[in-house]
């Protein structure tokens, strides 16, 4: 049986691969808009690129760090001040879910119906593009929905977001001794 943290573990794993893997098409894209041979039909072969595309390349190279980030905290159960809080995961994942529905939205409505040109390798990295974009939004939704429930329930919303709430070892409860940092960058 999962646990609700391994349920949130492993839904933040599958965030960092499809972020990962929208990483690489939005690469491939930028790669071949920036880089068109002067006789390609795309814009008569004057290289740019799409604005869509860089910010679906910022949403997951910043999902990637933060699942990496909030698995870590969630598995080794650290304690890193506020930024460990259900209530800063969840500040976190609402940026996360603005920009991947923003993302998602444009780049939709710009590639949405490309099955005219599927024989054509870029028009099949756009399709896929779109696909993962929707993907990862739904998955940011969950996890907000997921965290703000596991939140709601236990009152905990200023409390550490790997659920474990130790009076002698948390950061939020120590009374006897002056808070302290556990960590070096935060």
């Amino acid at each position: 049986m999962m646990t609700r943290n391994s349920i949130r573990i492993a839904l933040y794993v599958l965030l960092w691969l499809f972020s990962a893997v929208l990483f690489g098409l939005t690469a491939t894209r930028l790669h071949y808009t920036l880089h068109l041979p002067p006789n390609d039909p795309l814009n008569h072969g004057h290289s740019f690129y799409d604005p869509i595309a860089a910010e679906l390349l910022a949403a997951s190279i910043l999902a990637m760090f933060w699942s990496s980030f909030i698995i870590h905290i969630i598995h080794r159960s650290y304690d890193y001040g506020r930024i460990s809080t259900f209530a800063a995961e969840l500040v976190g994942l609402l940026g996360l879910f603005a920009l991947y529905l923003v993302g998602a939205a444009i780049s939709s409505t710009f590639w949405g119906n490309l099955f005219w040109c599927h024989q054509y390798w870029q028009c099949r990295v756009l399709t896929v593009l779109v696909a993962f974009a929707w993907m990862c939004w739904v998955l940011v939704f969950a996890l907000v929905f997921v965290s703000a429930m596991l939140a709601a329930t236990n009152r905990a919303f200023l409390r550490p977001l790997h659920g474990q709430y130790d009076a002698r070892d948390s950061f939020f409860q120590r009374e006897s001794e002056p808070k302290r940092r556990r960590a070096w960058c935060f």
